[in-house]
């Protein structure tokens, strides 16, 4: 019996940065997606840059290799995996069942196993403050929604996108696309273009795209036509700068840097996780890149609904599956 507390005693202890090995496997889209994964790469950098640990990581171009790069991080020693999206839940649920006594964490997905961390976001309430932005933007008095595959975390954000809109002007129409039913519904920015194009020729003048680097296209599309987008999961303004009016921002870097860090300091825990805005896991965003296009007035309120979402004031809905 003492030893068995000595051992977990000694598993609680901070691990020497030569015996810490965390490990990353990206969704479709890669690393350099500008959107989901690339916030996911600029927290492994912010883990690299403070503590000089390297982060080894893979970058999956079909689902099959899921489950063969988790199991060879796995026995190359990784201390702890993190999958970033959902449709590394499965693999995820096999491989730390296969593997207890190394850690897991999933983004955007729910593996009910000890030695995995779950980690999901209020993506709604940022949505909800996009959708503001673009009702108050709005001249025409219709806006967008691309959606890249048709889950439902993609249906999270344009129900707390159409509840932002109405909350400013339940008048204003929303048009809604999503790009398809499959992981290659991420990366096709052409489809993202031509569906931005179309809600342009149904009088929309604002599109909002949560669709990983398929959204690329529709604010290429936007700012070709003169028109505003908005961006998802990373900050995006600064790709069509005075053509993008905000981004639903998703601190997926925060949330992967404090895995690592929580794991290499012995305060890791498994379980579900869930961050909103008012754990600073999701806002809308402004900077230099949009100031321009947010008027005082409009920050002022969306800045008044951000305290009333997190005080209770305001309620977002919570989009259930059928």
């Amino acid at each position: 019996m003492k030893a068995a507390l000595s051992l977990l005693a000694l598993a609680a202890l901070p691990l020497a940065a030569a015996d810490f090995l965390p490990a990353i496997i990206y969704d479709f889209g890669g690393k350099f997606d500008r959107s989901f994964n690339q916030s996911a790469s600029e927290g492994v950098q912010r883990f690299t840059k403070k503590t000089g640990i390297p982060v080894r990581e893979f970058e999956i171009q079909n689902a099959s290799q899921r489950e063969q790069i988790m199991r060879q991080f796995a026995h190359r020693g990784a201390t702890i995996i993190v999958a970033v999206g959902f449709t590394q839940a499965s693999a995820v649920e096999t491989v730390a069942g296969e593997f207890p006594d190394i850690k897991f964490a999933v983004i955007d997905g729910t593996v009910d196993l000890p030695n995995v961390e779950s980690i999901n976001f209020r993506e709604q309430e940022s949505s909800f403050l996009c959708g503001m932005a673009a009702a108050m933007a709005t001249k025409t008095g219709v806006v967008g929604f691309v959606g890249g595959m048709d889950i439902p975390l993609i249906r999270k954000f344009a129900l707390g996108y159409r509840a932002g809109v109405a909350y400013v002007n339940p008048k204003d129409e929303v048009i809604e696309n999503m790009t398809g039913t499959t992981p290659a519904a991420w990366t096709n920015p052409s489809e993202g273009a031509e569906l931005a194009k179309s809600q342009f020729g149904r009088n929309a003048d604002v599109v909002f795209h949560a669709a990983g680097a398929t959204g690329t296209g529709v604010m290429q599309a936007a700012a070709d036509a003169g028109l505003l987008s908005i961006g998802c999961d990373s900050n995006q303004d600064y790709l069509h700068p005075g053509s993008v009016l905000t981004s639903a921002v998703k601190r997926v870097d925060v949330a992967v840097d404090t895995v690592f860090t929580d794991a290499m300091n012995g305060t890791w825990k498994a379980g579900p996780k869930v961050l909103g805005l008012a754990e600073h896991g999701v806002d809308y965003s402004l900077d230099e890149y949009n100031r321009k296009l947010v008027t005082p007035d409009m920050e002022s309120r969306l800045n008044q609904a951000k305290a009333d979402i997190i005080s209770g004031k305001i309620v977002v809905p919570e989009y259930k599956s059928p």
